[in-house]
């Protein structure tokens, strides 16, 4: 097994640009997902019934989703083709401007129809951005470090999403204390937000531009030059090649993206609609959750260094169907502190899927195609996951009224992530530095 050299003088500049990048991303991204729980129902749906309304806003949100595998595909093959750092400028300055817009946009109230068509048209360019991040910016990470220590290092990409959530929920939640006034927020003040994502994305870029590529990828790039062999696009050579690797990552991700949506986009819902609290309580509760989402994600990822991929994996994945059955009776108490240790208990365990993911996606596969094949496994099962948690969950609860169902929803999933884990050969170790994956991560 081959371990590569410690990361360069440089590598913190790495982790930094790629750790800034996903957290100005993942803001813009969950920017919109707060917005629809507490904002866009009331100004782009407003003739509908308030829980109608709610599915509708979530519908837009879960649009987002559709476009990320295409960004995952396109960000992928130029990915494979031109390199990691090209494509990461890129990603964060289409979500930047899509956000920034949204911020600007006329509601229901003044031009009609055509408002909620551009809240969907900008979403979908969100989408699209962000199905180009993630691979770019765990691989240029992965491939930069040692394999030693490549859990640890690749996580911090992974800190990017609770950072930017917790971003974006920190101003949602200042801008609900400040303006008590529900028609000032609703008028005005839900645009500020949006309209900071220029000045954070002003600051990612700064910092980005400054990354050098990977020179995994450059190692590879040579060798290929050298034989001068035509190659394949990369999405053949993985739909080819590379389609147990890809099914493994898309099982491994239903628990991880489903149960983070239910515990951070459905509870804005549900304590709002069932409960009659009011929105501050689960944006502060979330808040809190996040810091502490923030904190472990790397420690978790430093474990898997020390007992593998997937022991890591699931010990979260487990933990989490355990979690669920107690997630909704702390809310059911209607107090804060134990609506905020249901939230903090339920995204610690999620950490310890998201920590090493990065990592684990990255192993199984070759350099030449792992852009590519890292993408499209993690944001296909996007779509069946986190793009309609929120959807199926609104609508379990309206339906039956009770969290039983949602509860059990969660449990399906995080047994569909065993299946895909136990299904994986162990990753930790693996060297980055092969061009097309000759070591298999499937077992026989």
């Amino acid at each position: 097994m081959t371990v590569q050299n410690p990361p360069k003088p440089g590598f913190a500049k790495v982790v930094i640009g790629s750790l800034v990048g996903t957290t100005v991303e993942w803001y813009d991204f969950f920017l919109y997902g707060s917005a629809a729980a507490l904002v866009f129902n009331k100004l782009f749906f407003p003739s509908a019934d308030p829980l109608v309304g709610t599915l509708l806003a979530f519908t837009t949100y879960a649009i987002g989703f559709l476009a990320r595998p295409l960004g995952g595909l396109v960000f992928g093959h130029y990915g494979d083709k031109l390199g990691r750092k090209k494509l990461l400028v890129l990603s964060l300055l289409l979500m930047g401007a899509a956000t920034f817009a949204m911020g600007l946009l006329p509601t229901y109230a003044t031009i009609g129809v055509a408002a909620p068509l551009l809240l969907t048209l900008l979403r979908l360019v969100q989408g699209f951005a962000l199905g180009g991040e993630w691979g770019g910016a765990v691989l240029i990470v992965s491939e930069h470090g040692s394999a030693a220590r490549r859990g640890f290092w690749a996580s911090w990409p992974q800190a990017g999403a609770p950072m930017g959530n917790l971003l974006a929920t920190a101003v949602l939640a200042v801008l609900a204390a400040v303006q008590s006034d529900e028609e000032a927020f609703l008028s005005w003040g839900w645009r500020v937000p949006f309209l900071l994502s220029g000045v954070l994305v002003l600051i990612g870029l700064w910092i980005r531009l400054s990354v050098e590529e990977s020179p995994v990828f450059l190692a590879a790039q040579r060798r290929a030059e050298a034989t001068r062999q035509p190659e394949k696009a990369p999405i053949v050579s993985v739909v080819r090649h590379h389609w147990r690797e890809v099914l493994i990552a898309m099982g491994a991700r239903m628990a991880e993206n489903v149960s983070y949506y239910v515990i951070t986009a459905f509870i804005l819902v549900y304590i709002t609609s069932e409960l009659g609290m009011p929105r501050s309580a689960g944006l502060n509760a979330v808040l809190i959750a996040s810091f502490a989402h923030l904190v472990t994600i790397p420690l978790w990822g430093a474990l898997s260094d020390r007992i593998g991929r997937r022991t890591t994996y699931l010990l979260g994945t487990v933990g989490m169907a355990a979690w669920m059955f107690a997630f909704f009776a702390l809310l059911d108490t209607k107090s804060f502190v134990p609506m905020t240790l249901a939230v903090t208990v339920g995204l610690v365990l999620h950490g310890a899927m998201y920590g090493p993911q990065a990592a684990f996606f990255s192993e199984l596969f070759g350099t030449k195609v792992r852009y590519s094949g890292a993408s499209i496994g993690y944001q296909l099962a996007s779509i069946a996951a986190g793009a309609v948690a929120p959807l199926i969950a609104t609508a379990l609860l309206a339906a039956y009224r009770s969290t039983l169902p949602v509860v059990l929803y969660v449990v399906a999933m995080c047994v569909i992530t065993v299946i895909a884990v136990a299904a994986a050969k162990e990753t930790k170790g693996t060297s980055l530095d092969r061009t097309t994956g000759e070591r298999s991560s499937v077992t026989a």
